[in-house]
């Protein structure tokens, strides 16, 4: 689904998740029904100084009110709390991309995962331990305001409620949730990154079944959502650490094709044909004099017919330049990179000088010959 950017904190695109458009309304349906705001108030009522009466904040709109401004504060502490993360991580020299902000919480995306062990342990505890101090500050809030304000009361404790109890569940050892991240960081300390990654994620997996268990049994669709997400996103992360195991040591120069024909914009797609069919590729970087100009590939030929391959220059149906990548650069940060990019296809430099592509096919050649390799020795 698409995000799109709202804002910018400290440089960092915030940006919300069209999931998270669709989710607001329920979630604010949710925390303002009856029965929710019945729950949480004697929760509330605990640590309030004076007691909230249910039938005001039952009465009238003012349940829609609550779960408005209740499921808008929630996120705004989901927001803080990747801000955490982020805070911490700029700390220790890490490139923050985006803040995305979706249907099951925030994500913080960096420019790279670090592997020291104590700086991923760290940036991890800091997401919790923020949500742990904004549930404090919602908690301060409720002390501070008059009794007359019963909305601003009942909505400030809920936050509070609900930041510091979303903070311990962050602490579950189930990856990739942050309390899984801090367990894959402390099994780091005695064993390799990738091993250390696997252990996390089998533990992430058996956590994803027992929330589907207790979902399926307590009749709750939102637990068994998030037992999918984190039974995925375990698998994937389990994945992403076996592809950096085969691909260590490996730069782009060691993966790359180091032909490095190209077109000229204004050659008949014609000629493209007979290029892929000769050099068995589907996509070649297009020049305009000693400038890259673009990108062509097979796809782009999908709303041409045949007898248009001599008339139509390849400069018309041609895509962006391609991303450029370094020579020296470690393969795998390369092929995440592209993944980041929603891109398959890099053209490699060594200085100023073109000496070679780099593709999808190019990193699942190289996977595939790594693990053949590795059952052999």
């Amino acid at each position: 689904m698409r995000s799109y950017t709202v804002a910018r904190i400290w440089g960092i695109p915030i940006r919300i998740n069209i999931s998270l458009l669709v989710f607001l309304p329920i979630l604010a349906w949710l925390i303002g029904s009856g029965q929710q705001i019945a729950l949480y108030v004697g929760v509330v009522n605990q640590f309030a100084p004076t007691p909230l009466d249910v039938a005001v904040l039952r009465a009238g709109n003012t349940p829609w009110v609550v779960g408005v401004t209740a499921a808008v504060g929630l996120f705004v502490g989901v927001l803080l709390h990747e801000l955490g993360h982020s805070w911490v991580a700029r700390r220790y020299g890490l490139e923050i991309e985006s803040i995305t902000l979706w249907v099951f919480g925030g994500l913080a995306r960096f420019s790279a995962i670090p592997r020291e062990w104590d700086r991923e342990f760290w940036i991890a505890v800091a997401g919790p331990v923020t949500s742990v101090l904004v549930g404090l500050g919602c908690a301060a809030v409720v002390q501070l305001v008059p009794s007359r304000f019963p909305v601003i009361v009942f909505v400030f404790g809920w936050l509070a409620v609900v930041n510091v109890t979303l903070a311990a569940f962050n602490l579950l050892p189930a990856f990739p949730m942050d309390g899984g991240r801090v367990l894959r960081a402390l099994l780091a300390r005695s064993r390799p990154y990738g091993v250390a990654t696997r252990i996390a994620a089998r533990i992430g997996v058996v956590f994803a079944l027992l929330f589907a268990v207790v979902g399926v049994v307590g009749f709750n669709p939102i637990l068994i959502l998030v037992a999918l997400f984190v039974y995925g996103a375990a698998k994937s992360e389990a994945r992403v650490s076996l592809l950096d195991d085969l691909l260590a040591g490996l730069t782009v120069a060691d993966v790359m094709d180091s032909s490095t024909e190209t077109l000229s914009a204004d050659d008949p797609v014609s000629a493209f044909v007979a290029l892929m069919l000769h050099r068995r590729r589907t996509a070649f970087p297009v020049v305009d004099g000693e400038s890259v100009v673009g990108l062509v590939r097979l796809s782009d030929l999908r709303d041409l017919s045949r007898d248009q391959y001599e008339s139509v220059a390849v400069a018309d149906v041609m895509g962006p330049p391609p991303l450029r990548v370094d020579a020296s650069a470690d393969a795998f940060d390369t092929l995440a990179e592209l993944g980041q990019r929603e891109t398959d296809y890099a053209l490699v430099e060594d200085g100023d000088r073109i000496v070679g592509t780099v593709s999808q096919e190019s990193f699942l050649a190289a996977i595939e010959i790594q693990r053949r390799l590795s059952r052999t020795t």
